[in-house]
């Protein structure tokens, strides 16, 4: 079975609760652990996360560090264990085509 996470209002949900913004990223990264972790067992061997479009380039660009220290960081931790677990990584880079 193949599920794909549209990754979203992590930022809402950190301004709901009076945070930073920065810290509903960090609450998804820890979602993303734990959904990943779960996915064998819910019969899930495909989980794909759309984690970044395009148009998060436009937010403040503490956030936007904040989201790719977040993404390094992950992918850094979790790539041996993935690896060792038979987890294939896969990372999809969106470019922009042309001009706006």
């Amino acid at each position: 079975m193949h599920v794909a996470i549209i990754m979203d209002g992590n930022g809402r949900w950190a301004t709901r609760r009076g945070l930073p913004r920065t810290e509903g990223h960090r609450a998804g990264a820890e979602a993303v652990r734990r959904t990943v972790e779960a996915a064998p067992a819910l019969g899930i061997d495909t989980l794909t996360l759309y984690a970044f479009s395009s148009d998060n380039w436009k937010r403040p660009s503490l956030e936007v560090r904040t989201l790719m220290e977040l993404f390094r960081l992950y992918l850094q931790k979790e790539s041996e264990r993935c690896a060792r677990e038979g987890v294939r990584l896969s990372v999809i880079l969106e470019t922009a085509v042309g001009g706006s």
